[in-house]
């Protein structure tokens, strides 16, 4: 029997924290379930934890995981099989011979036997809840409340294709502009350690002052050719020392929040999250699913914790009675087209359609802004670029031009 901690959420989507005692993670899950609360994240202690790691841990660095693909594929082949009236015991069956990752087809055997056990299918799904997020449970569980799952699960698969989409635009969006900074940095350390210093020598030999901006180029140089091994660990010390930061609660917590911030890409990242925040609250409240339920899983969905906090103090307030107009307006992270839209929906009795429609409107803006990325980072480029060339020009040409004149003077 090993102690494990767990963090759960009752039926008013409320987080709470513990410690059980129970032999496998999957044993707790089913505790925890038996409670009546959805767990979200179950981890041995330090302690056992540590004991198992040393006995696994060339098998645990090689161990395949289910990612997100693996998921996608399983919502919608189970739609597919359920739709086709194939009972779900043969159906889980049969995805579990079919599926390629190992570690899929460990969960399904498990999912499978537990439910040969006895227990529902979101009771089962919820023993793995590294794999199926609380939102996923919760919509499995609407499904089986209204005889619908086949249904569920394909709008599972189109939020998972959604988010999936999201993710790998923003990523495309991002990966231009980190590759010209670093093209710019790399440029800049060579010159500084090649190039100048050829110069160097050559200006050595006038005998002459050098202009202003050539001894700072020089100045510059030299330091980075002294001191180039030092910036080096000193580089590679910061962006671990910044990962380990931001592998942190609190770390992640704020540097989401100044991404969010940053020119030009920070308003992707928002927009992006806000998207996926509105759909998945359009499907959880179009499923079925309370409104204060609906909040607490979305608000897991929007893959960044500042917005996630923001989006679960909206969730504080609908608790205590406030509206979810009033509600969205004290997060203060929505424009205001989109709260006169929320307006709109709560009065009307609409608010999944309207959230619905706000979801897709930030789609649109996130794939606007992606295509017209490349024209709003190309002046901010060229300003750059120039600046470089024109120090580069000041500092290592004018002493060139300066002593050309000298010798035609002669």
């Amino acid at each position: 029997m090993a102690n494990f901690s767990y963090k759960a959420r009752n039926t008013g989507g409320q987080l709470i924290e513990g410690v059980l005692e129970a032999a496998t993670s999957g044993a707790v899950a089913d505790i925890l379930i038996g409670q009546g609360v959805v767990p979200v994240e179950i981890k041995e202690t330090k302690s056992a934890a540590r004991a198992e790691r040393r006995a696994s841990l060339n098998i645990s660095l090689f161990k395949p995981k289910v990612g997100h693909v693996d998921l996608l594929l399983f919502s919608r082949q189970l739609h597919t099989l359920l739709k086709a009236g194939v009972p779900i015991l043969r159906a889980l069956a049969g995805l579990q011979e079919s599926s390629i990752n190992p570690a899929m087809k460990a969960v399904l055997q498990d999912v499978r036997e537990s439910l040969e056990g006895g227990r529902e299918l979101s009771a089962s799904l919820a023993r793995h809840p590294k794999v199926f997020s609380p939102f996923y449970l919760s919509m499995v569980r609407v499904g089986e409340a209204t005889g619908l799952l086949e249904e569920i699960f394909l709008r599972l698969f189109e939020h998972l294709e959604f988010e999936r989409f999201m993710r790998e635009q923003v990523k495309s969006a991002l990966r231009y502009p980190m590759f010209v900074v670093l093209a710019m940095v790399a440029a800049i350390v060579v010159i500084n350690l090649f190039v100048i210093p050829a110069f160097a020598k050559v200006f050595a030999g006038f005998g002459a002052d050098l202009p202003l901006m050539t001894k700072i180029l020089l100045a510059t140089s030299k330091f980075f050719v002294d001191w180039w091994p030092y910036m080096l660990v000193a580089t590679v010390g910061g962006v671990f020392a910044f990962r380990t930061w931001v592998g942190t609660q609190e770390g992640r917590y704020r540097w989401e929040a100044i991404a969010i911030r940053i020119p030009i890409a920070g308003k992707i990242l928002h927009k992006a999250a806000l998207a996926r925040f509105a759909r998945s609250f359009a499907l959880g409240t179009r499923s079925g699913v309370p409104v204060m339920q609906a909040l607490a899983n979305s608000a897991q969905t929007v893959d960044n914790s500042y917005i996630a906090k923001r989006i679960d103090a909206m969730r504080e307030n609908v608790e205590r009675g406030e509206s979810v107009l009033r509600s969205a307006i004290h997060t203060k992270i929505f424009t205001p087209v989109v709260l006169q839209m929320v307006a709109v929906g709560e009065e009307s009795g609409a608010l999944d359609d309207m959230m619905e429609e706000i979801g897709q409107m930030y789609q649109r803006e996130v794939e606007y802004e992606l295509k017209t990325l490349g024209a709003q980072i190309e002046p901010i480029l060229i300003v750059c670029l120039g600046a470089l060339v024109l120090v580069l020009a000041l500092g290592v040409f004018l002493p060139m031009w300066d002593l050309g004149k000298v010798a035609l003077k002669r």
